[in-house]
């Protein structure tokens, strides 16, 4: 007769329960921890939105100080409002850029879009920039600023981009999920800007299905197609940025597109409808009378000492605006101003140039440092190559001012277009600019509003032709379209468009249950 064993204790031996022991002693924790966290989600998950809720406008949501003001709004709430004293409206909008809001017009165009037809908007991104007075003083606009990534993040070295940008990626999560769910309350529309779409789009998704909102994608670009410019086309980290961009795109209630073209390749490539959205100058950007024109040149120190000349013809005004990156290869402005320069040593019937290049970006100061070296060795001793960054107000009239602009946008895409240049047009100021991609045409009309190249011997050429003293019938005749092109707003695209979509209607477009015209204030900045 067998006798079990038995252990000091007089406890038998069971290994296999001992295991299981162990096992629930290290599983109980670990799943009370796991239930207490999801638990913890999900009672603070943020509030979704109720269209119960109408946003309402009353004679406390004014100050003093608004009420003196013609562009409060309150002249308007005094004509609308009804017998309870109020006006309500249901059009609620989030406005994610992930990206400076001072950078972004076009988003801003939206925002003060939505604002003056009586919307309310929560505007989510970095304050790194000045806003468009539109949006700083509107009181139905709430800015919602996100806190930057830590210097240690913003390292540009390829080396480091596979390290640094998973970080990067997990801070811009946190505090984009912060800010759109718990600083901003619940609105029926979210509008985000694309790009960057990573984490943006993925966030916005997410946000969108736990506060029942109805998400709009804006697409300026393709995120994974910048990204090819640092890495490569055949870089992993590129497709999978691709297929990303493609899935989650699925998600969004509507799209709007920059360009007929890009419409075109986010049907056939992403399966998703988008309504071509048309960049559209803001009403800032407006032609100068001569007599406007000659007082900002005196005023603008960066052509004051040059204003006489300017306004006598001896010295032209060239004006670019650029990011400084790799989608704007300035270089060849440069090889075009260096070549010109010496044209004019040569011939005295080309007069000399002033070029103002604004913008702010990661390869300004090494092309500093090359035109610095040009000037040290007289290559640039017929032309002044001046950079600012300069006031929305004083951009606008910079651009009224000069002679020619340039654009040196490559798109990455190829589908995507230079808003600079409908700024450029708003003030009646004719292109010159890169057009080897697609969608150039569909804003540029050969010979009629402005050229384009392809080299820098070709924009050498250009500034030659368009410059020589003798003629300038060519310049006189792309400006005359272009002058064409500035009759066309960015409200006469966007109401038919966005604000059909989002139920608002210009002043005196016909009833609808939206507010019209709702301007002014302040804007709270959160």
């Amino acid at each position: 007769m067998d006798v079990p064993l038995i252990e000091e204790g007089g406890v038998h031996s069971h290994p296999g329960r001992s295991w299981l022991s162990l096992l629930w002693t290290i599983l109980l924790p670990i799943a009370v921890t796991v239930s207490t966290l999801v638990t913890g989600f999900i009672l603070t998950l943020p509030s979704p939105y109720n269209p119960h809720q109408q946003n309402s406008v009353d004679e406390s949501s004014f100050s003093e100080d608004d009420k003196k003001n013609k562009d409060s709004g309150y002249a308007y709430y005094t004509k609308t409002r009804g017998a309870n004293k109020s006006i309500k409206s249901d059009a609620s909008v989030t406005v994610l850029v992930l990206g400076d809001i001072g950078r972004s017009p076009r988003m801003q165009y939206h925002v003060a879009s939505i604002a003056a037809s009586g919307g309310h908007v929560s505007l989510i991104g970095y304050l790194e920039s000045e806003l468009l007075p539109e949006i700083r003083n509107n009181r139905f606009v709430t800015v919602i600023p996100l806190a930057p990534p830590p210097e240690a993040l913003r390292n540009a070295n390829k080396m480091l981009f596979p390290i640094i940008a998973p970080l990067k990626v997990l801070w811009q999560i946190g505090t984009v999920w912060h800010a759109c769910g718990y600083r901003t309350k619940a609105t029926k529309w979210m509008l985000v800007q694309n790009p960057p779409s990573i984490p943006t789009l993925a966030i916005a998704q997410a946000m969108c299905f736990i506060r029942h909102t109805r998400l709009i994608i804006d697409w300026h670009n393709f995120g994974y197609t910048i990204l090819a410019l640092k890495l490569g086309n055949k870089h992993p980290l590129v497709r999978i940025s691709e297929m990303y961009e493609r899935y989650v795109a699925r998600a969004a209630d509507a799209h709007f597109s920059v360009t007929n073209a890009m419409a075109r390749v986010l049907k056939q490539r992403f399966g998703v409808e988008a309504t071509p959205l048309h960049d559209r100058p803001a009403e800032q950007f407006q032609p100068l009378s001569a007599a406007e024109r000659k007082e900002f040149l005196h005023r603008l120190p960066d052509t004051a000492h040059y204003a006489k000349h300017i306004t006598h013809g001896s010295y032209r005004l060239l004006v670019s605006s650029t990011s400084w990156t790799a989608d704007e290869d300035f270089s060849v402005l440069l090889d075009a101003l260096v070549a010109y320069s010496a044209t004019i040593s040569m011939s005295p019937t080309f007069p000399k140039i002033l070029a103002i290049i604004t913008g702010k970006g990661p390869l300004k100061q090494y092309y500093l440092n090359k035109i610095e070296q040009l000037n040290k060795e007289k290559k640039l001793s017929n032309v002044k190559i001046q950079t600012a960054w300069l006031s929305n107000e004083d951009y606008a009239s910079l651009l009224g001012s000069a002679d020619l602009g340039v654009s040196l946008h490559t798109s990455s895409s190829g589908v995507d277009l230079p808003m600079k240049v409908v700024d450029m047009f708003g003030t009646g100021l004719p292109v010159i600019g890169w057009s080897r991609f697609e969608a150039w045409k569909e804003l540029v009309k050969e010979g009629v509003n402005g050229f384009g190249f392809s080299s820098a011997d070709g924009l050498e050429t250009l500034l030659e032709e368009l410059f020589r003293t003798n003629h300038g019938q060519t310049l006189a005749a792309i400006r005359r379209g272009a002058l064409e092109e500035c009759s066309r707003r960015w409200g006469d695209e966007w109401f038919p468009v966005a604000g059909k979509l989002l139920g608002l209607q210009r002043e005196g477009d016909g009833e609808g249950n939206s507010v019209d015209a709702v301007a002014g204030g302040e804007s709270k900045v959160i």
